[in-house]
């Protein structure tokens, strides 16, 4: 598939990423735009996500993302979707289902059928970076463009760790770094820097934590009181499950943090003892194997108990 393709003469393109963005929505989002401005330099081209969280703001074009989901467009000739369906894309969902050509590009199993007309869906793949950069020109790529798709190959495989990482995944991510953009400076900066607000944050997490199930999960929750406290975004938690998880003999990590008066996104991440995936979709939530999230209403003690439960239930088969 290349995507110029698929787009046609495109004179309108949207693209969307899901809510609470991480490294590879963002990275995914702004490396096809980039790569788009260069393909259709007169068209119009927007980019719809919730926030641009300030880590990732370094990638240009991050100044041209509508945060507001309002535009003068009342068909687009393209639309594409990154990094989920577009059930989780908040206000594009809209502008997605009247565009003339609708694209989704994923890697989440959750999402395996695709909910565009053209659907480019490889669970297998370490990310929709990978994915993207499968689907352009390699000779239209410039520096700006490999150094925002990197940035997602980053941050979604844990720096090339996590069991996603594939012989391609190292084959794409190689290629991306002759583009000539700092890799080293980036890989410090996206995945292990992390402001004092991020670390009193993280330490807090440790401290609340518990394990159970002998010691095989461990279990933490910020709830809006300590956020206040801290005035800290969603963005500002990224990582502390996966801090979590390295726990000696943690099998699986569960952090939970309050959204509204009762509701909480959940994170789960696994050594592969237990399909995360699997529990997030019993909820409704969705993911991979060894990383999934669920955004669950009730009452806190009772959303842990039902989702520890499936873990449990999951540990014993």
């Amino acid at each position: 598939m290349r995507i110029e393709k698929e787009i046609g003469s495109a004179e309108t393109i949207g693209i969307a990423g899901h809510v609470r963005p991480d490294g590879d929505c963002v990275g995914s989002c702004m490396g096809m735009y980039l790569y788009l401005k260069k393909v259709y330099p007169s068209a119009r081209i927007d980019v719809f996500l919730q926030e641009i969280p300030e880590v990732y703001s370094f990638i240009p074009g991050t100044e041209d993302v509508n945060t507001q989901y309002q535009t003068d467009v009342e068909h687009y000739d393209a639309f594409i979707i990154l990094d989920t369906g577009k059930g989780r894309t908040d206000g594009a969902e809209v502008f997605f289902d009247n565009a003339k050509i609708r694209i989704n590009i994923d890697h989440h199993i959750s999402n395996k059928e695709g909910t565009g007309d053209i659907n480019y869906i490889y669970p297998e793949a370490s990310s929709v970076c990978e994915l993207c950069y499968g689907v352009m020109d390699p000779e239209i790529v410039d520096k700006n463009i490999a150094m925002a798709l990197y940035t997602g190959m980053v941050t979604d495989t844990g720096v090339f760790k996590y069991s996603s990482t594939s012989k391609k995944t190292m084959e794409v991510a190689g290629k991306l770094i002759t583009y000539g953009f700092e890799f080293d400076k980036l890989i410090d900066h996206v995945f292990y820097e992390k402001t004092y607000k991020q670390m009193q944050l993280l330490a807090r997490a440790i401290l609340d934590s518990k394990l159970i199930l002998d010691g095989k999960v461990i279990v933490s929750v910020t709830d809006s009181k300590t956020m206040e406290e801290y005035d800290a975004k969603g963005s500002d938690l990224e990582g502390i499950v996966s801090q979590l998880k390295l726990t000696s003999g943690v099998g699986c990590a569960l952090y939970a943090h309050q959204l509204s008066d009762n509701e909480y996104k959940l994170s789960l991440r696994s050594d592969g003892s237990v399909n995360v995936a699997k529990v997030a979709e019993t909820f409704g939530g969705g993911g991979h194997d060894r990383a999934a999230g669920i955004t669950m209403q009730g009452d806190i003690d009772d959303i842990l108990a039902k989702v520890i439960a499936k873990i449990e239930e999951s540990i014993s088969k």
